[in-house]
């Protein structure tokens, strides 16, 4: 039951919460849609947090300033549209609280994910013109986010065929890619559906083949990377794929057999932590169905 009363208890609520931003745009919804259905599975409560700011698109247009009034009106008709959506993909069995704000959201959104397991956001704003742009408010939170950051683009993927897909991760055989392969693994395992895990042995495109054995030392790295996880998940069914490709390529050409792709923040020289490693920057770019970047440990 959508609930508009407190902006501020979902936020400070012991119960565990996911945060999604809506802006009215067809995005937008998609990104809640997700959000409904992923804290159902979760057990989580929903927060939807609506900003109308004088730069509150998710591209940060620069549209004329609103009367406040006028603003929230408006505000929360857009935040009521989202929270019915989000009650019909949870099934109604979610808390989902609603809060208009006049901060910019890109900041409200990245104060807020300190206390949130997830935040969720649509690939696109309302200024977003061209397909396959990544909005600038959803390019902020995957930098800068302190949770696991949901990125929605062209699909929800809720749909009956989709749903019985697998989830799909990106492993690189080192630390980097750990905690983004446990997230897959309790995603697989809520949803009842296989694991896709791909590694690629390296970042060449192929073209000149190594000795015919290649495969076996990564197959080796694949199967140390997940052998700690499986015993974890044991009824999730692995399938492992390695190939001699690039990462970027690769994980795309997986993501279409998928219903959710995961990926780490930073990838084989990832070292700061506030920076997005290439290959999630351009998957972003690319993806056409949900995609988690796994950018922090979530809060107890």
């Amino acid at each position: 039951m959508a609930r508009h009363g407190d902006p501020h208890s979902a936020k400070d609520s012991a119960v565990p919460t996911i945060l999604a931003a809506v802006d009215g745009s067809a995005s937008g919804y998609h990104a809640v849609a997700w959000a409904g259905a992923e804290a159902a599975l979760r057990g989580c409560a929903l927060h939807i947090l609506t900003s109308m700011s004088v730069a509150g698109g998710f591209d940060l247009d620069i549209v004329p300033s609103l009367p406040e009034q006028h603003g929230r009106r408006e505000g929360d008709q857009i935040a009521g549209e989202a929270a019915r959506i989000a009650r019909t993909t949870s099934g109604g069995a979610t808390a989902i609280t609603t809060e208009v704000t006049f901060e910019l959201i890109a900041s409200a959104l990245i104060t807020r994910s300190r206390q949130m397991q997830l935040l969720v956001v649509g690939s696109r704003g309302m200024g977003a013109f061209q397909r396959g742009m990544l909005g600038s408010v959803s390019t902020a939170v995957t930098h800068h986010a302190h949770c696991p950051v949901a990125v929605i683009h062209t699909t929800s993927a809720l749909d009956a065929v989709s749903v019985g897909k697998p989830v799909v991760v990106g492993v690189d055989g080192t630390a980097n890619s750990d905690a983004a392969i446990a997230l897959a693994f309790d995603e697989a395992a809520r949803r009842k559906v296989d694991l896709l895990a791909v590694h690629t042995w390296s970042d060449i495109s192929g073209l000149d083949l190594p000795a015919t054995d290649w495969d076996q030392p990564a197959r080796a790295v694949l199967a140390e990377s997940l052998a700690g996880h499986q015993e974890q998940y044991p009824d999730v069914e692995v399938r492992r794929v390695v190939t001699l490709d690039r990462p970027v390529r690769a994980l795309l050409d997986q993501s279409e057999y998928g219903q959710l792709l995961v990926v780490g923040s930073r990838g084989r020289g990832g070292f700061s932590s506030m920076m997005l490693g290439s290959t999630s920057t351009a998957l972003l770019h690319a993806v056409d169905i949900p995609m988690i970047i796994d950018r922090a440990p979530r809060p107890d």
